[in-house]
């Protein structure tokens, strides 16, 4: 699924800080989709291509004022001059893609001509699915996906001290589906053990080949987000949840997730010297749509960048953010939604937050329990 391209960062982050001083990772390879994609459609010589509307302002206008290649209102690619000084800069340094505390750079994009991978890359990309395209193919999907999986990359640097996150994947796997006429939800719930299944593999692999930290993302709750909201609207009050999401696609990421959760837990039982963190990015997406001013945030539904006040949720798929007739709100950091698949940088702000604290990792990572307990760092 499009995503806001700024989270991983902040999850690396969250994941890293507090080890023991005379603990470091050598590297981290992250894997997914335009979640944790860093740019890695628009770093060569032509920049992003044009059909790319994620590639156009009002992207990236809260930092650099212009696109990068992330799907959110942050542009920044790799601040030479921000670190992490202090637990309590993570949120800060989050909206800036700020260097980890351990001493790793930000993760450059795998892409990237010349790029020094021994510290990490990221080799996410931008529509990135679980399964391959002979998958889709064989469904009659194979004109709803362009970017295969990157689950299958080989990467064997610094793999036994390095930290892995793995995904979040599922999400395109499942548009290709829900977007193509003629398909739908049943067809998209057919296949989300398949899904599950290829996640657990891609996690195998990167755990034979050496890795012991790895932390595999459920998918977010994609009823709550305004592009299914308005292309799939219903006059039925039962399909919307107490907090206005569509129960229908809330289910479909649910039973991902729970499927997900599973393997996550076999794998751990499996594996007794790695450490396994579930990310639950579908809880706390929901907390922040039942009560955004608890994170700091005004709107819950409410898109910043669409269609210029058309509809309950500002979004208007012939208007889409980036192309013409739209237009961006000038506070974005009020919003929970960018653009009507992506959040905006001060909603990711919030959800570094809540990986700090442990609420939405699980397990907690021991460098988080000992924060919360006071002692240990």
């Amino acid at each position: 699924m499009v995503r806001a391209a700024a989270f991983i960062v902040f999850l690396l982050s969250v994941a890293g800080h507090g080890r023991s001083q005379t603990q470091s990772y050598n590297a981290i390879y992250s894997f997914g989709d335009s979640i944790s994609d860093t740019g890695n459609l628009c770093v060569g010589p032509g920049g992003c291509p044009s059909w790319d509307d994620t590639g156009k302002p009002p992207y990236g206008n809260t930092h650099f004022g212009r696109p990068t290649g992330r799907c959110t209102d942050q542009g920044r690619s790799q601040p030479a001059e921000s670190t992490v000084q202090s637990a309590t800069d993570l949120r800060v340094s989050a909206r800036v893609h700020a260097a980890e505390r351990f001493g790793l750079p930000l993760l450059p994009p795998s892409k990237a001509s010349g790029g020094d991978f021994r510290k990490g890359a990221n080799m996410a990309i931008i529509g990135a699915t679980a399964m391959d395209f002979e998958f889709f193919r064989s469904r009659g999907l194979g004109g709803s996906v362009w970017s295969d999986g990157s689950l299958g990359a080989d990467c064997k640097s610094y793999f036994k001290k390095s930290l892995f996150v793995v995904g979040e994947f599922g999400g395109n796997d499942y548009n290709a589906a829900l977007f193509t006429p003629g398909k739908g939800m049943a067809e998209a719930r057919s296949y989300v053990p398949q899904v599950v299944d290829r996640i657990t593999s891609g996690v195998e692999v990167f755990i034979g080949l050496g890795a012991t930290e790895l932390v595999v993302p459920g998918v977010l709750p994609i009823g709550c987000f305004p592009v299914y909201l308005t292309l799939y609207p219903s006059s039925n009050k039962g399909d919307y949840d107490d907090i206005g999401c569509l129960r229908s696609f809330n289910s479909l990421s649910s039973y991902h997730n729970d499927l997900l959760k599973q393997a996550v837990s076999a794998l751990q039982s499996k594996h007794g010297g790695v450490r396994l963190m579930y990310a639950d990015f579908y809880a706390q997406v929901t907390d922040m749509v039942r009560s955004p001013e608890t994170f700091g945030l005004k709107y819950g539904l409410r898109v910043c960048c669409g269609a210029g006040g058309q509809g309950s949720y500002n979004y208007n798929n012939d208007a889409r953010c980036g192309t013409a007739g739209a237009s961006a709100c000038g506070d974005p950091e009020k919003y929970l939604v960018w653009d009507g698949v992506h959040l905006t940088d001060a909603a990711y702000g919030s959800i570094a937050g809540g990986w700090l604290d442990g609420t939405y990792c699980s397990p907690v990572h021991p460098a988080l329990r000992c924060r919360q307990h006071g002692h240990c760092l």
